[in-house]
């Protein structure tokens, strides 16, 4: 089943690389809860095929950089990037988007997070086995305010939607 609004985000767990080593975060890999990223938080989030991917590197992700300051001024704490990739290539991809300390690239290394979600999508005809579905929304204290998930394209899922949908 797919989540909708008004649902609570599942339990899970996102990896992130963290590039400078502060009190409970190692330099590397660190897997958090996402239950407790999101106590008491406004997140903007956003989950897409792959890291290094055409559209995703071209359009979702600038899109979300670009607009993080106007998106912070709506209320948003935090904006993730969501991806079935490893921490590791989430880290290098942040890097080279220049997203590092923007928006948090957050991987989903074996999908369990986006299937949790009801938003995992089999690309093994393109092979890439299973990743998630190109989708945002908006989760206050856990539970999803908004959410866009696209059907075909990029059309619904961007930061200018988001933002318009914030007021």
């Amino acid at each position: 089943m797919t989540i909708k609004v008004g649902d609570k985000l599942p339990e899970g767990t996102l990896a992130e690389f963290i590039e400078t080593e502060t009190e409970g975060c190692s330099l590397g890999p660190n897997t958090f809860q996402v239950s407790e990223l999101t106590k008491g938080k406004k997140i903007a989030i956003f989950g897409l095929p792959g890291a290094f991917t055409p559209t995703c590197s071209a359009q979702h992700v600038p899109g979300y950089v670009a607009n993080a300051d106007a998106l912070k001024a709506k209320g948003v704490d935090e904006i993730w990037c969501i991806s079935v990739n490893d921490a590791f290539v989430m880290g290098a991809w942040g890097r080279d988007q220049k997203s590092t300390g923007i928006v948090r690239m957050m991987a989903d290394g074996n999908g369990d997070f986006s299937k949790a979600l009801g938003l995992s999508v089999d690309f093994s005809k393109h092979g890439m086995g299973t990743r998630s579905q190109r989708y945002s929304m908006v989760v206050e204290d856990g539970v999803v305010k908004q959410l866009n998930v696209e059907e075909n394209g990029f059309k619904v899922s961007n930061a200018e939607t988001m933002l318009e949908q914030l007021g």
